[in-house]
């Protein structure tokens, strides 16, 4: 089975327990995924089942879209509600003073990785050293926030949720301890989900349930998407078939003799390569030193002469 299957991750499923799940379901032994999420997330969760773990290694540094739960008074050696809780606080925040400081954490800024992440430090995870009651210092790390709004607080109790667009490597848990320490009142992230990854969305998404009962009824299938939809911001490039089949066997194409002779390419300029039937066959690459397009990835069969 190849292609892409998105799955709606249930809470305290770890990536990889889902992962195992659908290597039963499909029979599918090789399956990678785009990006983990921790046992207390939950939601979108692309699985690259077959070839299509070829993919893995191109993927875009695409964003990510979240609807994160957070409460003040608190804060835990986790940065959420399922760790030890360090120190409590009484402080009031109000919502004005709370949507006064959202702006900081908006754009490009720098953010301390948690103990309790994958991060290596001198060769060893961080959640490694964590568990062992160890802290260490940790470099702060370039992200990206595009979106942090407000979808709803309660004054009294100190709890609300935020929609959070982000790059790769975003600690939304941090977002809503670093919001606390900011505002004096210390805070946790208390629920996440992950509504949008690698341009998959909920609407594309089976529940572990789901899948097991397409399973049962041979319809699972139906589910898996195609390899392409991964690189769907690639522009498209559809050559000849004497050209299609040199490509397939590993060939690289003059660009003199291509649909961008009469353009200007930026070297390193990635396409997605069709044939005369629109079938994808694999990613292409500009190298302007040679004017060629050369194979980045292929997905397609190799063509016999």
């Amino acid at each position: 089975m190849d292609g892409v299957i998105i799955v709606d991750k249930p809470q305290d499923f770890t990536s990889f327990d889902v992962v195992a799940v659908m290597r039963r379901l499909s029979g599918e032994r090789k399956i990678g995924h785009t990006g983990t999420l921790d046992p207390m997330a939950t939601g979108v969760l692309p699985l690259l089942l077959g070839k299509a773990t070829r993919a893995i290694p191109f993927l875009d540094d695409t964003d990510k879209e979240y609807a994160a739960s957070f409460r003040f008074g608190v804060s835990t050696d986790t940065q959420d509600s399922t760790g030890k809780i360090l120190a409590e606080s009484d402080v009031p925040v109000p919502r004005a003073r709370l949507e006064a400081v959202l702006p900081e954490f908006c754009g490009d800024i720098l953010q301390v990785p948690p103990m309790y992440s994958a991060v290596r430090k001198n060769g060893q995870r961080l959640y490694d050293l964590a568990r062992q009651g160890i802290e260490v210092e940790r470099e702060p790390r370039p992200v990206t926030i595009d979106r942090l709004e407000l979808n709803d607080y309660d004054e009294a109790a100190r709890t609300g949720s935020l929609t959070i667009r982000c790059s790769k490597g975003t600690y939304i848990r941090t977002i809503c301890a670093d919001l606390g320490e900011r505002l004096g009142a210390h805070g946790v992230m208390t629920a996440l989900r992950r509504t949008v990854a690698s341009g998959f969305t909920l609407a594309d998404a089976v529940t572990l349930e789901q899948a097991k009962e397409l399973a049962v009824r041979g319809e699972l299938q139906e589910h898996v998407l195609p390899v392409e939809r991964l690189f769907l911001r690639n522009p498209v490039l559809t050559v000849t078939t004497a050209q299609a089949s040199r490509f397939c066997n590993g060939g690289a194409l003059s660009l003199n003799r291509t649909a961008l002779a009469s353009e200007s390419e930026q070297d390193g300029a990635v396409y997605r390569v069709h044939s005369p039937q629109g079938e994808f066959l694999g990613l292409g690459t500009v190298c302007a030193a040679s004017g060629e397009l050369r194979v980045l990835r292929l997905f397609a069969e190799a063509h016999s002469n």
